[in-house]
């Protein structure tokens, strides 16, 4: 006659030997994914210095070399965003471009705006949103005067069939070395693009925006430790930091999340169209503890995780991305 007991042991250690052989299950019972390989941040992407180029304002993505990296090819989405309506400024490279490409993967439908000489980039973008089978809307407008932004709402709504995402990502910044070179009209063209149609936009769209809908605004570095070359940007940057906590507060009631992002040194076409003072190329980046600059992809996942149900809590908040130096 068998013993139970001893029935019991070698049962078990069948079932261990069985779970071992077996690919490991994820809870659910569906497979665990595969391991992933740790990346060294220091060596993701390139530390090469860049080389010295120009373009003209506000320059193109795939001129500049090398092209900056928005997860095209990296990004993977996992449905976060599943039908959200986006509508993200300065969409057609750089920051905004990874922000477009991520939500599009997250399940979002997504509209973009963009200086019109920088159609060649929105093409790319748009093929990109609707590879992932999502609604693409390309909105070219300069956002400088208050009819341009009521009018980028109003198309994005009509575009889209409603929003509940807004990324304010346009910028305008031009460095200069002393207070002295910059003009009254570089002066004005840095505000009105980078804190009043913040402003416009914001107060055009919230109308449109039911309770969980998500305000994300990209601020800096500079929104804390100003660069002496970037007086003037610098300075809208920190408007961006106290508009960020002030309409939080208004719009908490109305369940509209705001959040910021700060990036520090990331690779975009703002460096080459004047971001930079000549010859200082080659110095971009190489400051941080990293001893490199991000890339675009590399904040992709801030703004999904933000602008995510999963960040319910958050907001009134700004996150950092800067290679370690600066704050937050």
């Amino acid at each position: 006659m068998d013993d139970p007991t001893r029935r019991t042991v070698l049962g078990g250690a069948a079932l261990g030997i069985a779970a071992t052989a077996a690919p490991a299950l994820a809870q659910g019972g569906a497979p665990a994914p595969a391991p992933r390989p740790l990346a060294d941040p220091r060596t993701k992407y390139t530390s090469e210095p860049f080389a010295e180029q120009r373009q003209p304002w506000p320059g193109l993505q795939s001129k500049m070399t090398p092209v900056p990296d928005c997860g095209e090819r990296s990004y993977r989405g996992s449905g976060r965003l599943a039908g959200r309506k986006a509508l993200v400024t300065g969409g057609d490279s750089g920051i905004g471009r990874a922000v477009a490409i991520a939500f599009a993967r997250e399940g979002a439908d997504v509209a973009i705006n963009y200086y019109p000489s920088e159609e060649p980039d929105a093409r790319e973008v748009k093929a990109l949103i609707e590879q992932a089978g999502r609604r693409a809307a390309l909105l070219p407008a300069d956002i400088r005067t208050l009819p341009a932004c009521e009018k980028l709402v109003r198309d994005a709504v009509k575009g889209l069939g409603g929003l509940d995402l807004l990324v304010n990502n346009a910028a305008y910044q031009q460095s200069k070395a002393d207070i002295s070179e910059i003009t009254d009209e570089q002066f004005v063209r840095t505000f009105e693009t980078n804190i009043f149609a913040m402003y416009r936009i914001c107060k055009a769209a919230i109308p449109s925006m039911p309770p969980g809908s998500v305000i994300l605004n990209t601020g800096s570095v500079n929104s804390y430790d100003p660069g002496e070359e970037l007086l003037d940007y610098a300075s809208t940057k920190g408007a961006i930091l106290i508009f960020t906590k002030g309409l939080a507060k208004q719009l908490a009631k109305k369940g509209i999340r705001v959040n910021m992002v700060a990036p520090g040194p990331i690779w975009t076409p703002l460096q080459v169209a004047g971001g930079q003072l000549p010859g200082d190329m080659g110095k971009f980046g190489q400051d941080t503890p990293l001893k490199r600059a991000g890339q675009p992809a590399e904040l992709a996942a801030l703004y999904v995780m933000l602008a995510s149900d999963e960040a319910s809590y958050s907001t009134g908040t700004a996150v950092g991305a800067h290679g370690g130096k600066g704050s937050p």
